[in-house]
């Protein structure tokens, strides 16, 4: 989201998130994971909050991994909201599916997380200038700094899998994420994928679809209609830039989405469009990582 200044972050955030206390009484007596559909067939898996040093200080962390055996790893990075109960489910689940899959805190150089407030009001100037005060800090290169120590520290986990490629999720802000990720790491990382991601194309000379020539990953980018209707030639570009860097991407709006619609705590979570992306996910991730 601080990728570029035109895309809405404030609409997003008014509308994107479910307060604490919504999402508190949708899930009163269930739990999150009522939130999400059970995994037919699930590995048995563990999940952790885990510390990771980087060069900038303690990244906090949220490690989840099926009990047994090695995977391959995944590198999930959130929205604006951060680290919080909707992505350590949605990590659980994925590592349900066979995968290592490690969810961090990205303003950890900042606070640990929770690092947005309960029952946000973001009609409030305080709240506002605070969460986009936190998404104003990651530059490209905080997120390359990040890559560089998250990556490793997977890799050094016994659970994850070396003969087997990595791949690399984002969120909203997190999407550009993906790519400076695959860019820093060409011969690791096998599959990317975005959802709802902001800013994938900008004007600036950083831009992160300029990076898809020094990449090597398969790609899902999964586009909300909103986001295509503020801004329609995006897909075509990226489309036009996978196609010349000769890499499989399978780039898709999906009808009727409002931006943020794939988290389970999200205000506009569109429950049969989210499943069909996890769904367009996991082939991704079958087919890139063997």
């Amino acid at each position: 989201m601080c990728e570029n200044d035109d895309f809405d972050a404030m609409n997003y955030a008014q509308r994107a998130l479910l307060s604490r206390r919504q999402f508190g009484a949708l899930t009163a007596g269930a739990g999150l994971v009522s939130l999400l559909p059970p995994v037919a067939n699930a590995a048995p898996v563990t999940g952790t909050d885990v510390d990771i040093r980087t060069p900038d200080g303690t990244c906090d962390a949220y490690f989840a991994h099926p009990d047994a055996g090695t995977h391959p790893a995944v590198l999930m990075w959130p929205d604006i909201f951060g680290l919080r109960p909707a992505f350590k489910q949605m990590a659980t689940r994925l590592a349900q599916s066979g995968y290592a899959v490690l969810v961090m805190n990205p303003f950890y150089r900042i606070k640990r997380a929770p690092t947005a407030p309960a029952n946000p009001d973001f009609n409030d100037p305080d709240t506002r200038k605070q969460l986009f005060a936190l998404a104003g800090s990651l530059t490209p290169q905080v997120t390359v700094t990040d890559a560089q120590a998250l990556v490793p520290w997977l890799d050094n986990q016994q659970v994850v899998s070396k003969t087997r490629k990595m791949a690399t999720t984002g969120y909203c802000m997190g999407g550009p994420f993906t790519l400076r990720t695959a860019a820093a790491f060409p011969d690791r990382v096998g599959a990317g994928a975005t959802f709802h991601g902001a800013a994938l194309v900008t004007n600036r000379p950083d831009s992160p679809h300029l990076l898809i020539p020094k990449i090597k990953a398969q790609y899902l980018m999964a586009i909300a209609a909103s986001d295509d209707k503020q801004q329609p030639e995006a897909k075509t570009i990226l489309r036009e830039a996978f196609a010349k860097a000769h890499l499989r991407a399978e780039i898709e709006v999906y009808a009727g989405t409002m931006h943020g619609w794939c988290p389970p705590d999200s205000r506009v979570y569109d429950h049969d469009q989210a499943e069909r992306a996890w769904a367009r996910q996991l082939v991704l991730l079958q087919r890139a990582l063997a």
